[in-house]
C-alpha cells in the first residue's frame, strides 16, 4: 500500500500570494508617483509638528503588533493543545466508563442466567415432586378421608400457582429459548406473549433469518430493547399496530456489518427516555440507551402524539475489553 501523501494547503500559499502582490504593487506605485518625496515636502512645512518622525514611530508600532500577534499565537496554541488533551483523556475516560458498564450488564446477565437455571433446576424439581406427591393422595382409592383428598387438591393448586410465578419468574430472569433458539425465537415469543396480553393491538415482526449470528451480549441488549419497548407501549401508546423489524444491514467495507432494530405503532406516544446524564428515577429506556453506547451503538427516540418510533443501530462483532 503507498503512504498517503499529505495534501497542501492552498489557503496559505493563496494568502502568502496577496501580501506578495500587495507589496510589489506598493512598490510599484511608490516609485511611480515618487510618495517619499511628496511626503517630505508635505511635512517640511509643517516641521512644529514632527510628521516626518511618524516613519520610525509606525514602523515601531508595526514591530510591537508583529510581537504580539506571535505571542498570542502561541498562547493560542498551548490553549488548543491543551483542550486537545482534555478531550482525549474525556474520550480515555468514556471508553472506561463504557467498558465498565459492559462488564456491569454482563456480570447481571450471568447472574440472571444462573438464577434461572437455580430455579427451573431445583425449584421446579421440588415442586414438580410435591405435586405428584399431593395428586398420589387425591387420585388413590381406599379408605382416604374427603378432608384429606381435598387437603391434596389445595396443595395441587398451590404448586401450580407457584409453579407460574416461577415460570414468569425464569422468564423475566432470562429469554426464553435464547440460548437455545437463538434471538429471533426469543423475540417472536416475547411479542408472541403480549399479543395474549394486548388482544386489540395488532403486531407485525419482521426478523432477518442470519441474525441469530450475533454475540450474546448484542443479542441480550436487543431483546432487553424489545422487551422494554414492549412495556412503554403496552403502559402508554394504546396503539391498535406495532411494528417489529430487525435486521443485519452490510457494510460496504470488510468490517461485519450492524444490526438495526426499529419499532412503531401508531399510539398516543408514551415517555421519553430523557437525556444522557439526566436524573431519573429508574432504568427504562434512559437504561437501554446506556446499553447499546457501551456496545458502540446508538438509540433514537422519538415518541409523539402521532406514536411511538425507536430505532437502534449496533455494530457487529464488536467485543468489548475488560477493564483492569
Amino acid at each position: 500500500m503507498k503512504p498517503l501523501r499529505a495534501r497542501p494547503d492552498w489557503g496559505v500559499w493563496s494568502d502568502l500570494a496577496a501580501v506578495a502582490t500587495l507589496t510589489i504593487g506598493t512598490a510599484w506605485v511608490s516609485a511611480r508617483f515618487e510618495w517619499m518625496e511628496t511626503l517630505y515636502t508635505w511635512t517640511r512645512a509643517r516641521e512644529q509638528f514632527q510628521l516626518d518622525e511618524l516613519i520610525p514611530v509606525l514602523l515601531v508600532l508595526a514591530a510591537g503588533l508583529v510581537w504580539f500577534a506571535a505571542r498570542r499565537y502561541r498562547q493560542a496554541r498551548r490553549a488548543a493543545d491543551a483542550r486537545r488533551a482534555a478531550q482525549a483523556e474525556l474520550a480515555r475516560a468514556l471508553a472506561a466508563q463504557r467498558r465498565l458498564a459492559q462488564q456491569v450488564v454482563r456480570l447481571q446477565e450471568d447472574e440472571r442466567k444462573s438464577l434461572a437455571r437455580e430455579l427451573h433446576d431445583e425449584t421446579g424439581q421440588y415442586l414438580n415432586a410435591i405435586k405428584l406427591d399431593a395428586v398420589t393422595v387425591r387420585d388413590a382409592g381406599g379408605d382416604v378421608p374427603d378432608a384429606v383428598r381435598e387437603r391434596a387438591r389445595a396443595i395441587v393448586r398451590g404448586v401450580d400457582h407457584v409453579q407460574a410465578s416461577v415460570s414468569s419468574l425464569i422468564r423475566q430472569l432470562r429469554p426464553v429459548g435464547l440460548d437455545e433458539l437463538g434471538l429471533a425465537a426469543a423475540v417472536e415469543h416475547c411479542v408472541n406473549g403480549w399479543r395474549a396480553r394486548l388482544a386489540a393491538t395488532r403486531f407485525e415482526v419482521s426478523i432477518d433469518p442470519g441474525i441469530d449470528a450475533l454475540d450474546e451480549a448484542c443479542s441480550l441488549a436487543i431483546y432487553r430493547l424489545v422487551q422494554e419497548a414492549m412495556t412503554n407501549c403496552a403502559r402508554h401508546a394504546h396503539a391498535s399496530c406495532v411494528d417489529i423489524r430487525l435486521a443485519c444491514a452490510p457494510s460496504p467495507d470488510a468490517s461485519p456489518g450492524e444490526v438495526s432494530l426499529e419499532i412503531r405503532d401508531n399510539g398516543v406516544g408514551s415517555a421519553p427516555a430523557p437525556p444522557q446524564g439526566a436524573p431519573t428515577g429508574g432504568l427504562g429506556l434512559a437504561g437501554m440507551r446506556e446499553r447499546i453506547a457501551a456496545l458502540g451503538g446508538c438509540l433514537q427516540v422519538q415518541s409523539e402524539p402521532g406514536g411511538f418510533r425507536l430505532s437502534a443501530r449496533i455494530p457487529r462483532g464488536r467485543e468489548v475489553a475488560q477493564v483492569p
